[in-house]
This record gives structure tokens, C-alpha cells and sequence, in this order.
């Protein structure tokens, strides 16, 4: 008996490639209070603490991508040796020379794991060829540790940050396991002077953190799990079985469904950060409330667009070559932020209707027309329809099943349909319309919230948290599902 238990520990503690450490899981409860168990005797001595925290770090990405904790290591490593070259180099030819190859580990890495049966394919389809797919294994989180250690080669050549003298601290950096596989991606310069700083860690932080991981968690397990199982994967997986109202209704539902699961992510994280100490930037702000794609773009996924901004679109020109420079360069920034998402034509497809978008958004938002109050609220739902419809070339597995979606919202609607669907789904509409009410509620609204959470005494939190514990239960799918933004 004792036997069986001991093994079935061990095998609970080693890596699963079916069952990976998700935020969601219930390992990852018992994983993160363990931490937390041990972390009030270290956190005031900040060089214990940082290797504490490395090493459970390196453990989480172990049990999410098994032997890929190699990779990681081998990129910081690498990374952090070109930071100090560059750093350490007098002429600007040679600092060039370090970051080219700082460049070719990266794009190179990232190319080979991501992208390389993407040209395969592409290669047989524009030439007839029969080149066999490589069984590849595509480590999670690779396109965000990978623009995380490349921001700190960039900034050092661009002079905005010093070497870091610590490879541990550098490897705790590129590490720490709350962002690590799904964002933030994080700045050098913005998270190493958090390392060595003596941490405080007061009640109405907690009662924060506490209030982002509970939101982050209802959002993933009960909002987005929710409608992707019974509603928008059937839908996005054989749209011609579904009338046009039901088509569109589930491109409405993946709005919905994909800011929930990415942006509990983000909350998740940035509350478990902070019960340890550490500041997150946000990651969302609310973007369905962006009145133009400019605007939608300085709300979704924040630590990307300012990545792409900062070291891609500003580096090209930014607007300071003319318009048709600008124009170009949008366009360019927003192709590989798309390719940036998946080896997939598709994603390459919503890439460009962004850049087309923000290309226009730039000709018409300095108009006279552009600043009224009555046309910012009409241009917000326009906005809103553009995203959605740019959603469907996003989730749909082939250009063929876009359009067959586009064909039977446009060509077989069926309005009568609306009372039945509404019978059918009763939970799925009921989620879709509390989810987009709680998003386009004011802002002050969510503040107040948060601040009568933190008030409430220690009792009536706990009682709360018992209560989404709860429904979370209750709504519960019967596998754990990944976070969208793992296959990224």
C-alpha cells in the first residue's frame, strides 16, 4: 500500500504531456501553496529567495513542457552572454555583430520549433512537392520567453538598460513561473529592480491579488471553459450545420470566450505575483470598449502591441518617414504580429485586416468627424464588429471554414431561430450576456467592487472565495481546458 502511494507521488511530481501544469489544475493548487508555505521564512533575504524561486520556476515550466526546461535554460544562458558582449562592446559595429547573433538564436529557435512545418506545407502547396511534416514538438510558452530575453539584448544595444551581473537573477527573469508560459512578457528593466528590493506586503494587496486570481479564475473555468464546450467549438468546427444566426451568435460567444480565457491569464498571474511581492503590468483594459482599432490595440494584450510597437514599428520608420513609410510599416508590424500567433495562413490573414484597419484609422482619426462624442460611440460598435469579424480568420481551423462561416451569416440568418436557440442554450446565452454586461460596465463600477471586497472582514472573504470554489465546481468541463494562448 505505502508502495502504491510512494508511486503514485512520484508519478504525480514527474511530467505529463497529456495532463501539463495549468493554473486551472488542481496540482497547481497544491504546487502553489507549497511555495507560499516556505516563502514567509525567505522572502525578506533576497538572494535565498530568488534562488527559491528560480527553482520552483524552473520546476512549473519541468511539469508544463518536460524536457524543454533545457531550451529555456539555453536561451537565458545564451541571451544573458550577448547582453553582456553588447554591453561590454566600445564600437557600434561590434555591438551589432552580438546582437545579429542574438538575433539568429531567437528568430532561429523560434523558427525552428514554430514555424518549420509551416514552410513545409507551404512549400509543397505552392510547388506540388511532397516534402514529409517533421515531428516537431512545439515547447509552450516558447514565443513568449523568447521575446522576453530578446527585449533585454535589444534594450542594452539600444543603451536603455545596463548588463544584469546575476545569471540567476537574469535566469529568474526569464523564469518566474506566473508569466512565464502566457504573459505578461515582461521588461528587463521594469521587473530586475523588483528583485533585490526588501518586499511589503500589506492587507489591501493580498485582498487585490485575492480579487484578480478569483476574477482571472471565474472568467477561465466558468465563462470561456464554459462556452468553448458547448457552443463555439461545435460551431467553428462545422459551421455549415448551423443556421447564420447561430453562426454569428458563436462568433459573438469567441469574443467573448478567447478575452476571458487570456485575459483570467493575465489576472491570474498578476495576482500570484503579487502574493509573492511582484508587480505585473496589466495586460488588458478592457478592449471591447476601444472606440477604434488604434484604440483597441493600446487595450488587448498590452505587453505584445508595446513589444511590437517599441522594437519592430518604431525601429522601421514609426511615422517619422511619411505616410506611405507609416502605412507600410503598420502593415509589416501587424503581418508578423500575426504570424507572430501561429504557423497558420490564417493568422497571417487577421494580421493584415489589422494593419489594413489601424492604416485607415490613421488617415480618418485626426478628421473633426473622428473626435465627436455621438460618432465615438457609434465608431465603438463598429470597432466592436470589426474584431469579431477578424475573430473568425483567427479561430477557424482553414480559409474554407471562414468563409463557409461568412457565407451562412450573410446568406441563411434565419432570425425565427432566435426563441428556440435562446431554449436550447439557455446557460450559454445567459453567460454571453453577463460576460459582455460585466465588460462594458463602467470602470469606476469594477473600482467600487474591488474596494468593498478588500473592506469586507476576513469571515465574509473567506466566504466569498468558499462561494466561487463553488462555481467553479459546479461549472466544471470534464477535461481541464489549456489556456488559448499556450499554443503560442
Amino acid at each position: 500500500m505505502m508502495k502504491y502511494i510512494l508511486q503514485s507521488i512520484m508519478q504525480s511530481l514527474n511530467y505529463d504531456a497529456a495532463n501539463p501544469l495549468l493554473f486551472n489544475s488542481s496540482f497547481f493548487l497544491f504546487f502553489f501553496l507549497v511555495i507560499m508555505l516556505f516563502y514567509p521564512f525567505l522572502a525578506d533575504r533576497s538572494k535565498t529567495r530568488t534562488w527559491y524561486l528560480l527553482l520552483v520556476s524552473l520546476y512549473f515550466y519541468f511539469k508544463t513542457s518536460g524536457i524543454f526546461v533545457v531550451l529555456l535554460l539555453i536561451t537565458a544562458a545564451i541571451n544573458f552572454v550577448l547582453g553582456k558582449a553588447i554591453y561590454r562592446s566600445k564600437s557600434r559595429q561590434t555591438k551589432r555583430t552580438w546582437l545579429l547573433l542574438s538575433l539568429l538564436w531567437n528568430l532561429g529557435s523560434l523558427g525552428y520549433f514554430k514555424y518549420t512545418n509551416f514552410i513545409v506545407e507551404t512549400i509543397n502547396q505552392l510547388f506540388g512537392g511532397s516534402l514529409p511534416a517533421m515531428d516537431i514538438f512545439l515547447p509552450v510558452g516558447i514565443s513568449f520567453f523568447t521575446f522576453q530575453t530578446w527585449s533585454y539584448t535589444l534594450d542594452i544595444y539600444y543603451g536603455r538598460l545596463d548588463a544584469i551581473p546575476s545569471f540567476k537573477d537574469f535566469a529568474f527573469f526569464v523564469s518566474f513561473f506566473p508569466q512565464l508560459v502566457a504573459g505578461p512578457i515582461v521588461r528587463a528593466s521594469y521587473f530586475i529592480p523588483q528583485i533585490h528590493k526588501k518586499l511589503s506586503l500589506d492587507r489591501d494587496t493580498i485582498s487585490r491579488a485575492l480579487v484578480l486570481i478569483f476574477a482571472g479564475l471565474l472568467k477561465k473555468g466558468v465563462i470561456a471553459d464554459y462556452l468553448s464546450v458547448n457552443f463555439v467549438d461545435r460551431v467553428f468546427d462545422n459551421p455549415a450545420l448551423f443556421s447564420g444566426l447561430e453562426n454569428l451568435i458563436g462568433v459573438y460567444a469567441y469574443a467573448l470566450q478567447i478575452y476571458c480565457d487570456f485575459s483570467g491569464y493575465s489576472d491570474i498571474a498578476i495576482g500570484l505575483a503579487a502574493l509573492m511581492g511582484f508587480n505585473l503590468p496589466i495586460n488588458f483594459n478592457s478592449p471591447y470598449k476601444a472606440y477604434s482599432i488604434t484604440d483597441f490595440w493600446r487595450r488587448w494584450h498590452i505587453s505584445l502591441s508595446t513589444w511590437l510597437r517599441d522594437y519592430l514599428y518604431i525601429p522601421l520608420g514609426g511615422n517619422r518617414k511619411g505616410k506611405a513609410r507609416q502605412h507600410a510599416n503598420l502593415m509589416i508590424t501587424m503581418l508578423l504580429g500575426g504570424l507572430w500567433h501561429g504557423a497558420s495562413w490564417n493568422f497571417v490573414f487577421w494580421g493584415a485586416l489589422h494593419g489594413v484597419a489601424l492604416m485607415i484609422d490613421k488617415i480618418w482619426i485626426n478628421t473633426k468627424l473622428a473626435q465627436s462624442a455621438i460618432f465615438r460611440f457609434f465608431s465603438t460598435i463598429l470597432t466592436f464588429h470589426f474584431v469579431c469579424f477578424s475573430w473568425i480568420f483567427f479561430r477557424s481551423r482553414s480559409f474554407a471554414g471562414a468563409q463557409e462561416m461568412i457565407v451562412r451569416i450573410s446568406g441563411s440568418f434565419n432570425l425565427s431561430l432566435f426563441s428556440l436557440w435562446i431554449s436550447e442554450y439557455r446557460i450559454v446565452a445567459a453567460l454571453i450576456l453577463i460576460g459582455f454586461l460585466s465588460h462594458w460596465q463602467p470602470e469606476s463600477w469594477e473600482k467600487q467592487y474591488q474596494k468593498y471586497l478588500c473592506k469586507l472582514p476576513l469571515i465574509m472573504q473567506s466566504l466569498v472565495m468558499a462561494l466561487i470554489i463553488w462555481i467553479l465546481y459546479q461549472a466544471r468541463s470534464a477535461d481541464i481546458q489549456p489556456f488559448i494562448y499556450f499554443q503560442f
